[in-house]
């Protein structure tokens, strides 16, 4: 084969025509442009001197601005040297350079049909980069010099970057200097929105003084920095927007509010006491436990979900439905079952005591069987209906362990199916039948011991009767 010639692939070929087709399109391209320049209408005339002795005023055009790449400028402000500050500033137009990092990533290129290495390029701001690391003194620095203050390259201002970080004196300096405390970033979000850490407070809490609107919403999904808070258990934010007027019933795009946001929130058994007093909190301050998002999903739905026994009677308390069923049919006592095996030191029996007690329905037979890792919950179940359900076929799914803990009552559990309950217990039954979802009111109020009340709303004494 000759040196000048070289083999036509398939790939080559379709390589030199993808580069024809694209310098067809530049060259349409820059026609299209000339044409344009010269359809433009001429410029009107400069005007004249009337009296030979004026002078006409000249507007100059701002410098072009200065685009740095150079790691180790960045590096100054990131890591706030002042030294090297002041060395990088005796030009002026680098206050406001634009620094930039380029990225070469892996991107899919369809009209290639192929993986390309792409380079993309982030923007940022000196005063974005001091900001985002807490450096006020190059803050300070970069704002006498003439910062721009809500320059906002790459998506964010510096205030964006100084809450996200915590950092309260940064942000204290750029609200003193006029930073605008509810611009939206590229992202949606305000500054009050990336407050969402322990750390951030008093970054909160001077932009909620300095006048940011403490119901701003996020662009896109609608979200308020209460529900913000109440989702990440900040006890201390949730006062502080309470307090300058924060919304309780302002609804997300799916229709979520705060409570259910702090419901959602309560995952760890080690943070329920956090978020047991932000529900409190909420409900004080006018929160409807009724309120259900666009899926028909309730607060009481998130805290049965998470298991949180206390919680979830806070909710009944204040007016929760305890039988409603959201859009997928699922009613707070199926969210309980559904996560029993998941929380069995978390007192799941407790969840169901309250449900039953105000007014939900006992479940269904087949599902008794996710209460097998927790007996104390099947017990409650169980002593919901007048007759033991036929129990052998999920009862072998037992741990063998478990079985020999709790022996006595797995026997009785065997011993019991498909038989006759006692008088008392179906005396019990219909009395709960009767009151419906008003039993836990009613039964606390009769003049009766304290242990016919406990047998009446179903607390657990390791029996079945």
């Amino acid at each position: 084969m000759s040196r000048d010639t070289f083999a036509f692939t398939s790939a080559s070929l379709r390589s030199l025509r993808l580069e024809q087709e694209l310098q067809d399109w530049e060259d349409a391209r820059r026609a299209l442009a000339h044409r344009r320049a010269m359809t433009r209408r001429p410029l009107p005339a400069a005007p004249r001197l009337r009296h030979g002795n004026e002078r006409i005023q000249t507007v100059r055009a701002p410098p072009p601005q200065i685009r740095c790449r150079d790691p180790a400028i960045h590096n100054t402000f990131m890591c706030g040297d002042m030294k090297r500050v002041y060395a990088v500033l005796k030009e002026p137009g680098m206050v406001n350079a634009l620094m930039e990092t380029a990225h070469e990533e892996m991107v899919w290129a369809p009209e290639m049909g192929m993986w390309t290495l792409s380079s993309k390029i982030k923007q940022t701001s000196p005063l974005r980069l001091a900001a985002g690391r807490g450096h006020s003194g190059c803050v300070e620095e970069l704002l006498f010099r003439g910062a721009e203050v809500d320059a906002d390259p790459g998506g964010r201002t510096a205030l964006h970057d100084a809450c996200s970080g915590g950092h309260n004196v940064c942000v204290r300096l750029l609200l003193d200097h006029g930073a605008d405390p509810d611009l939206l970033a590229v992202d949606g979000n305000a500054p009050l929105h990336l407050c969402n850490a322990a750390e951030t407070y008093q970054c909160a809490e001077h932009l909620v003084t300095s006048g940011a609107l403490v119901n701003v919403a996020q662009r896109d999904s609608s979200l308020t920095p209460l529900h913000v808070a109440c989702r990440r258990g900040l006890e201390d934010h949730v006062e502080l927007f309470l307090s300058y007027g924060g919304d309780v019933t302002a609804q997300t795009q799916e229709g979520e509010t705060p409570l259910n946001a702090a419901c959602a929130g309560a995952e760890r058994p080690a943070d329920a006491g956090r978020f047991l007093r932000i529900v409190q909190k909420l409900l004080a301050a006018g929160a409807d436990a009724q309120t259900a998002g666009r899926k028909k999903h309730t607060a009481l739905h998130n805290a049965c979900g998470n298991c949180c026994p206390r919680i979830v009677k806070l909710l009944l308390e204040h007016g929760a439905r305890a039988d409603i069923a959201n859009c997928a049919g699922y009613t707070p006592m199926d969210c309980l079952l559904q996560v029993v095996e998941d929380y069995p030191d978390q007192q799941p029996e407790v969840v169901a005591q309250s449900l039953l007690n105000y007014g939900a329905q006992p479940p269904s037979p087949r599902m008794l069987k996710l209460c097998l890792l927790s007996p104390a919950t099947l017990e409650v179940m169980l002593n919901c209906y007048a007759v033991i359900p036929a129990c052998e076929e999920w009862l072998e799914d037992t741990p063998e362990e478990l079985l020999k803990e709790h022996q006595s009552f797995f026997n009785a559990v065997r011993r019991m199916s498909g038989q006759p309950r006692s008088l008392q217990h179906l005396c019990r039954c219909a009395l709960r039948r009767h009151l419906g979802s008003l039993c836990h009111f009613a039964v606390v109020q009769l003049n009766i011991p304290s242990t016919l009340k406990d047998y009446l709303l179903l607390h657990n004494d390791g029996q079945l009767r």
